[in-house]
């Protein structure tokens, strides 16, 4: 019963049913689409993106507008300017991500700095703030998360094809260009939905770290997006539980549990986990020397 009344007494709080449905959310969307980033090196670009949505959402904080409208914005205006600036070959992709990068970053900084509560505005534009969620948050998130989840669905064997094999998809004529783009501004919507929940410095934890671990658990796409999802919930859900118990921020308590199970499974796993492969080895080592042949 005490167990019970530990996972009930929470969900008293109507911030933290909102903030509950939000994590669950994004704990879905954020790893699905980032198990595309992790197989195809793209973290990045995820990273560099979450901070470039920074102009966007200033912009409309200080207006008092919707901050996912101006993150939308600056996010597809940001993957798109990656995009062109790299598709011409003359500089590599990772060369015009850190320009576009550092250059909105900034612009977003120097128009915060123009706010009189700066400081603690930009703590909450880069940290998050789940419980502080509205139900209007909530449908964004929604609408945002299956627009997302269902072009995945409708694009999953061209993406596949993309991610593992870019000269099969050239023999097949796949419109690789207009699949890269669309790959882009996946990634920035997904980055629009996550902000709210661990703001722009934690977004690359949220995206990229269930998924890598997903990685190192499964060998196929689907069950990799499933057991990332899978992971991205459960560590969503255990942090904002510890943040209210322990009385510390939600966001860093949702990634630092994500990190807490990608190193217990980059460890521990029993297959590709670094002590038991190396345990594998002393023992193949030791069977050698004790060969008489």
């Amino acid at each position: 019963m005490e167990s019970l009344h530990w996972l009930t007494d929470p969900l008293s709080f109507g911030f933290m049913v909102r903030g509950l449905q939000a994590a669950i959310m994004v704990g879905i969307i954020c790893p699905v689409i980032g198990s595309y980033m992790v197989l195809k090196g793209l973290s990045f670009f995820g990273d560099a993106l979450s901070h470039a949505i920074l102009p966007g959402v200033v912009l409309t904080y200080l207006f008092g507008w919707s901050l996912a409208l101006g993150a939308l914005i600056a996010g597809l205006a940001a993957a798109f300017l990656i995009g062109v600036i790299s598709q011409r070959g003359e500089l590599q992709e990772d060369t015009a991500i850190g320009i576009v990068f550092a250059g909105a970053f900034a612009l977003g900084v120097a128009m915060l700095s123009t706010a009189s509560s700066y400081a603690v505005d930009l703590t909450h534009i880069l940290f998050g703030d789940v419980l502080g969620v509205s139900q209007s948050d909530l449908l964004v998130t929604l609408a945002l998360g299956l627009v997302v989840l269902v072009t995945i669905a409708l694009f999953y064997k061209e993406f596949l094809v993309l991610t593992f094999d870019p000269v099969l998809a050239l023999v097949l004529r796949l419109p690789a260009t207009f699949l890269r783009y669309l790959l882009l501004a996946l990634i920035a919507l997904t980055v629009v939905t996550a902000l709210q929940t661990v703001g722009i410095s934690l977004m690359l934890a949220m995206l990229v770290t269930p998924a890598a671990t997903a990685q190192l658990l499964t060998r196929r796409l689907p069950a990799m997006m499933a057991v990332a999802a899978l992971l991205g919930v459960a560590g969503n859900v255990t942090g904002l539980y510890l943040s209210y118990y322990l009385n510390i921020a939600s966001g860093p308590a949702m990634v630092l549990v994500a990190t807490v199970i990608f190193g217990l499974v980059f460890l521990f796993n029993p297959e590709r986990g670094m002590i038991w492969r190396a345990g594998r080895q002393d023992g193949t080592r030791q069977a050698a020397a004790g060969d008489p042949g």
